[in-house]
């Protein structure tokens, strides 16, 4: 069958290549490069206590920050789409304001307004809560960076889910709960998941807005990817890449759940439909 639009095979063939250039070369040059010293070395090195600690609170912080985007960027997304008030282009804009900052700026921004004499931080540390140069300001400091995420990419789902639907469960008596939790969440959950895997991932690779607000203490605030800094620092390239394919293999094994988890709510809502 003649396709309208011609080039399939030009454009499969681009796609290709630029998916070999940016992701499998790099990937392929990462692997060679953890396996090109001594087994015995590697092995040392990703599973010293102090790397294995970072791997704890790196991926658990990043867990935790992007549940938490979830739920209230499920709650922003649904203000956004649904109501119309003063100020909502502003407060629309300003969801994108992580994306536009560096990441370095962010990072000193939040430690100077959560440290012990910062604005929020001398209020906290009032009632014996440290938010900066503690596991807090990590969490904090990911869920920042992560936000947009998952507003983003809730929004056009929540404008294409139309307004008659709920009116039709709401005629047919369904509560204002049943209704969210039978017609509107299991229509939002793939665009949630995408959005908490998106947030997930940029959560365990960030590094400026951390460093700062951590205080990088050793087996307590220190991330995975500022042990990779220091192994180049200290020209063992073989230990960097090591603790990297690590963060990248185990990154690839949670993507692959969530789409698993994402497959299975497909079929299981074309069960239903």
């Amino acid at each position: 069958m003649r396709r309208i639009l011609p080039g399939f095979r030009l454009t499969l063939g681009f796609s290709a290549v630029y998916l070999t250039l940016i992701v499998l070369i790099p990937f392929a040059a990462l692997t060679a490069k953890a396996f090109s010293g001594s087994w015995h070395h590697l092995w040392e090195v990703v599973t010293s206590p102090r790397v294995v600690a970072s791997y704890q609170l790196s991926f658990g912080a990043s867990l935790l920050a992007s549940l938490i985007n979830g739920v209230f960027g499920f709650i922003t997304a649904w203000v956004l789409t649904r109501y119309s008030f003063p100020g909502r282009r502003v407060m629309d804009g300003l969801v994108d304001l992580p994306f536009a900052l560096p990441t370095a700026v962010a990072g000193i921004a939040l430690t100077a307004l959560y440290a012990p004499n910062g604005w929020v931080g001398a209020l906290l540390a009032k009632v014996g809560i440290a938010a900066a140069f503690n596991r807090l300001g990590i969490l904090l400091a990911l869920v920042f960076i992560g936000f947009p995420f998952v507003v983003r990419t809730l929004q056009p789902v929540l404008i294409s889910l139309s307004e008659d639907v709920e009116e039709a469960a709401a005629l047919l008596g369904a509560t204002r709960f049943q209704t969210f939790w039978r017609v509107v969440f299991p229509a939002a959950l793939p665009a949630l998941l995408t959005g908490i895997t998106l947030a997930f991932g940029r959560a365990l690779g960030e590094y400026g807005s951390i460093v700062f607000i951590s205080g990088n203490l050793p087996f307590k605030t220190e991330i995975t990817p500022l042990l990779i800094v220091a192994k180049l620092e200290q020209y063992d390239y073989q230990g960097a890449a090591g603790i990297g394919l690590v963060m990248l293999l185990a990154s690839f094994g949670i993507l692959a759940v969530v789409n698993g988890v994402q497959a299975w709510n497909a079929r299981r809502i074309y069960r239903i439909d």
